[in-house]
């Protein structure tokens, strides 16, 4: 499941117990524009030693090198064997327009930080040049018991192959069951035989009032795919066509437009909804492709649907 649950922070302790009562093995953070990655992980941490915890994501760039090393050793240490730490370019509107930072070379930038962290996660005092950045003399305070498992966030051939080559599996995002055949199959070519996990943050909305759902949905669809680098992403998918007019008038200006461009059956291939029935077999349609961790996230696009009557029918323990 993904998190921050709703509400304020301090008031998830009953709900993370749920969570793991309903049969959820896993909670995932993100970082854009709300609460920032760690914080929600470590009070999960101590209130519920069941989930494990994980990333998805933290941007390459908005932390320097040491910082982020404290951070995800801190973490790996608070929950020893259960953090995995997910990392990836991020897009250039976190990155550039909300943080000020340049949004270059985003796979050195991803492969120096993953590089960095493998030295620094070892104890060792680290001196790291790179093309993006140079390290002298570090060395981490904290070793953590077990050091956590890095997964790199991946869209395209480059990225998803250095998941595969460097990391420990890759994080995928916004994309049909049958997507996943494609970027897993990079990702199991590049680590040569050796097991990766991928994990796909995968987006849900169990109701059955589909024109509702592909409405609201649709906001959410725009706002992703017309970054530049999630456009790209699904231009190489082969969607190009279908969503060459949606491309066309967002960048005139004309939302509602862009809005109405958007194919039902794009919708359909990316958020999934119908029954509470129709949704878990849909999500197992993404194992069956080549995921080995789901992290769902809830969208609210049905005002007659909560949020938590989505969690509990979705629950891997729901009939």
């Amino acid at each position: 499941m993904t998190v921050p649950l709703p509400g304020p922070l301090h008031s998830h302790r009953e709900r993370l117990v749920e969570l793991a009562d309903l049969g959820y093995s896993d909670i995932w953070s993100a970082e854009a524009d709300g609460a920032d990655a760690f914080t929600p992980l470590a009070m999960a941490a101590a209130w519920e030693p069941r989930l494990r915890l994980g990333t998805a994501i933290v941007p390459a760039y908005t932390r320097a090198p040491a910082c982020l090393a404290q951070s995800v050793a801190t973490m790996a240490d608070a929950a020893p064997g259960r953090f995995a730490f997910g990392i990836g370019s991020s897009s250039n509107v976190i990155v550039e327009r909300w943080n000020g930072l340049e949004f270059e070379a985003p796979y050195r930038r991803v492969r120096d930080v993953v590089r960095f962290l493998r030295e620094a996660l070892s104890g060792e005092k680290v001196s790291f040049t790179s093309d993006s950045f140079n390290v002298q003399g570090f060395r981490l305070g904290i070793r953590p018991e077990q050091p956590p498992a890095v997964l790199i966030a991946a869209l395209r051939e480059q990225m998803l192959a250095l998941a595969g080559r460097e990391a420990d599996g890759a994080i995928i995002n916004w994309l049909s069951p049958g997507d996943v055949s494609t970027v897993a199959g990079i990702v199991d070519e590049a680590a040569g035989g050796e097991p990766r996990e991928i994990v796909a943050r995968i987006f849900v909305c169990p109701s059955e009032n589909a024109e509702v759902v592909r409405q609201a949905a649709r906001f959410a669809i725009a706002a992703y795919l017309n970054v530049p680098v999630y456009a790209a992403f699904h231009d190489w998918l082969g969607r190009g066509e279908q969503l060459s007019a949606m491309w066309s008038a967002w960048k005139s200006g004309d939302r509602k437009a862009a809005l109405e461009a958007i194919p039902d059956e794009v919708v359909d291939d990316l958020v999934v909804h119908g029954s509470a029935a129709r949704c878990r077999a849909r999500i197992d349609e993404y194992f069956e492709h080549g995921v080995t961790t789901s992290a769902l996230a809830i969208l609210p696009l049905d005002p007659d649907v909560t949020f938590w009557d989505a969690v509990r029918s979705l629950a891997p323990t729901a009939d």
